[in-house]
């Protein structure tokens, strides 16, 4: 179920089923002309009115469940971020090894099949770094919003009693 109500009278509220969409901003333009049509409008919409207009209205326990969807978000970008990373820890130096070998292509040394062979079996490894490499820096760029979700989430409040007890 999503509420709205108008910015003019916040006191009517529309209540439809499902969640915020146009479908439902429409739902709630069809119950607001019944209403105008019925006279039950305190107020006058001169100015015409559309299913934008509405304001959604949302209760503590949606910011709460919000907050801990948020949480949960964060948590799951921080575990995805901790993935990517070790991913490239491990690759690292087995690609590092197939990029220096990778000069021998460019030389007039003679090479052998052998060599050749290995180092296209390490490009595979290569790619696969870069790409963790890739995808772990934009995991990072994402995941570092998370750690002031976290930060909040993690502030212990101030005990009440504290103060009664400085005062004793």
């Amino acid at each position: 179920m999503v509420r709205y109500t108008l910015p003019q009278s916040p006191e009517i509220i529309l209540t439809v089923k499902g969640k915020d969409s146009v479908k439902a901003r429409e739902e709630a333009m069809d119950k607001l002309m019944d209403l105008m049509d019925a006279g039950q409008l305190p107020t006058d919409l001169k100015e015409g009115f559309g299913p934008k207009q509405f304001v959604e209205v949302k209760e503590m326990e949606d910011a709460a469940s919000e907050s801990e969807d948020a949480i949960t978000e964060a948590v799951q970008i921080l575990s995805n971020l901790a993935s990517l990373k070790l991913k490239v820890m491990e690759s690292r130096e087995e690609a590092l090894k197939i990029r220096a070998a990778i000069d021998i292509l460019f030389t007039d040394e003679p090479v052998n099949a052998e060599e050749i062979s290995s180092l296209k079996d390490g490009f595979k490894v290569l790619k696969n770094f870069a790409q963790a490499q890739v995808r772990y820096r934009d995991a990072r760029s994402k995941a570092e919003g998370t750690r002031a979700i976290l930060d909040e989430a993690l502030q212990s409040p101030e005990p009440e009693n504290k103060a009664h007890k400085s005062a004793k």
